[in-house]
């Protein structure tokens, strides 16, 4: 494999740009831009001790992707959680936002900074280059370079160490005013080692999560973050299409195969969830779809996309 001049190899097979510093243990500041998210855009609110960016949407992340306006948008404070099996596009999905966010503004991005805490190991650095490459006019190593300075990547491997990261991320939020976007794939990743370790308690097996959950809502809210997540769908009956995750009869109330098996510290948190899914069969070129629902409210939208070398494409 080859790897473009601006990447350099890190030990344990972290890929950074060279140059970009360690910020602490496994975290490594990176950058990125892409294409997506109109639903987002930039609210400048200057404080007596800092400017901060914050992220306010004109619509869902589905209404933007079907330039459908419709909805209540994304606000500081909204926790969005993308949901469904394996393979279904989600990762691909979050590699389409994060380009958005960190392309510069003279490339039509926002220009703000990404946190990207890492827990299935599932983070391709090469293949979000490759995203960059295509959606930026001008993809030279200087300007990778200048993208990939504003993602900071994260990676934990158990609910101890993500909760210690998280508290230790505290004083970065205040540092750095335009990192307005946290993105955490998965928070799922440790169910099954946590509910392993905790024996026959409940409350053992979720303490650390209910913990994570907690810190992580004071994180967005203090610091005016938007919180996207991912989530494993392993609590529910097969299924091959995103109707039977989310009828639209039902509204915002979730279907019988949607079966939430998180603690309910994180369940009160989220304000959208997403359902994905991967169409078989059904003649869809596109190949993957998506539902969006805003829990508090009743706003429902389908999409279909499907992805390509140069990302997520509707």
């Amino acid at each position: 494999m080859t790897y473009p001049a601006y990447l350099g190899l890190l030990p344990l097979g972290v890929t950074i740009a060279p140059g970009f510093c360690c910020v602490t243990g496994a975290m490594y500041v990176m950058q990125q831009s892409g294409d997506w998210l109109q639903v987002v855009e930039l609210d400048i609110a200057t404080s007596e001790q800092e400017e901060k960016v914050k992220i306010n949407g004109t619509g869902s992340v589905v209404s933007h992707l079907s330039s459908q306006k419709w909805g209540e948008p994304f606000r500081t404070g909204d926790v969005i959680e993308f949901h469904g099996p394996e393979g279904t596009g989600k990762t691909a999905m979050l590699y389409h936002l994060i380009a958005r966010c960190i392309i510069p503004k003279s490339g039509g991005g926002l220009e703000v900074e990404v946190m990207f805490i890492d827990t299935d190991y599932h983070f391709d650095m090469l293949r979000l280059v490759t995203i960059l490459e295509h959606r930026l006019e001008q993809s030279t190593e200087e300007m990778m370079k200048c993208c990939l300075g504003r993602l900071f990547l994260v990676n934990c491997n158990s609910s101890t160490q993500l909760l210690l990261t998280l508290y230790s991320l505290e004083n970065m939020f205040c540092t750095h005013p335009s990192l307005c976007l946290l993105i955490l794939d998965s928070i799922s990743a440790f169910y099954w080692i946590d509910r392993s370790n905790g024996g026959e308690s409940l409350n053992s097996q979720e303490m650390n999560l209910k913990k994570c959950a907690n810190f992580l809502d004071k994180l967005v809210r203090e610091h005016h973050l938007v919180l996207f997540a991912t989530t494993q769908a392993i609590m529910q009956k097969s299924t091959n299409s995103a109707e039977s995750f989310f009828p639209l009869k039902h509204q915002h109330e979730t279907d019988a195969d949607y079966r939430p098996y998180l603690c309910k510290a994180w369940q009160q948190m989220v304000t959208h969830r997403i359902f994905f899914s991967k169409q078989f069969n059904s003649g869809n070129s596109k190949g993957f779809t998506l539902v969006s629902c805003h829990l508090k409210k009743s706003h429902v939208a389908k999409r279909s996309f499907s992805i390509a070398e140069c990302g997520v494409q509707f």
